[in-house]
């Protein structure tokens, strides 16, 4: 597991950037893992950066979504898959085929749960994963309690993570209370990880991602027990850690 202690925002986006950068220049047919949040948008944005530069092409790479709010159809503002093409797809030159966001509006989830996870093998698996981290410790929609063993499935959303999403909704009420969301293990699977991390109000989650016990309460101490991970990290979201 490795640390890397960033300046700012736009320094950890640059260096977690080029993470992506080098493994697409690196495998033309990447997999990709990709998330929704504010996290990883100044990623994005160096990403779109580079594609227009030349440095990198998306027409062969594969990309996997981490979750989606249940009940919000794709044309909602508030969709993941909306926040997806607005962020980056629309901007780059992946193929619409190429591109897995798990679907809000299914009638039978766990047939579609089990399709999800078969897509993402028959792609040979996702090659590197970037994630952000909720305030409880949760990596996607993997809430605490969540098996740590656990595939793609409908959750619950915490009372926490509706929280925090609230600011993106007119009113509290209107955050969706179930998600679905690849599983700790499904995501444990990636050949690569990073988390990306920043303010004071992550603290905490990272200091039990990292520091503390492995455990269901906090999902993303999973993550310490994965053999290729990076947490990227500011300095306040650091600021608890014991061994920096």
């Amino acid at each position: 597991m490795n640390i890397v202690i960033c300046n700012d925002y736009q320094h950890m986006s640059a260096i977690a950037a080029q993470v992506f950068i080098n493994c697409l220049q690196a495998n033309t047919q990447a997999v990709l893992g990709l998330a929704t949040g504010s996290t990883p948008v100044g990623v994005y944005q160096q990403l779109i950066e580079s594609y227009k530069a030349g440095e990198i092409s998306f027409a062969e790479v594969t990309s996997f979504n981490l979750d989606e709010y249940i009940g919000l159809h794709r044309d909602h503002p508030q969709s993941y898959y909306y926040f997806m093409h607005q962020e980056l797809l629309n901007h780059i030159n992946i193929e619409g085929q190429r591109v897995f966001i798990p679907s809000g509006i299914e009638e039978n989830y766990g047939a579609y749960c089990q399709w999800y996870e078969d897509q993402i093998s028959q792609a040979g698996g996702i090659d590197l994963q970037i994630l952000g981290i909720g305030s409880d410790g949760h990596i996607a929609f993997n809430e605490p309690g969540t098996a740590l063993g656990s595939r793609t499935h409908i959750t619950e959303l915490d009372h926490q993570t509706i929280d925090d999403n609230a600011r993106f909704f007119e009113a509290k009420a209107d955050v969706p209370r179930r998600a679905i969301t690849m599983g700790v293990a499904t995501i444990m699977e990636a050949r690569e990880i990073i988390l990306l991390a920043t303010g004071e109000n992550k603290a905490r989650a990272i200091r039990d991602a990292l520091e503390g016990p492995v455990s269901s309460q906090c999902t993303a101490s999973a993550l310490q027990q994965h053999s290729n991970v990076t947490f990227y990290l500011d300095s306040a979201a650091a600021s608890l850690l014991q061994q920096k």
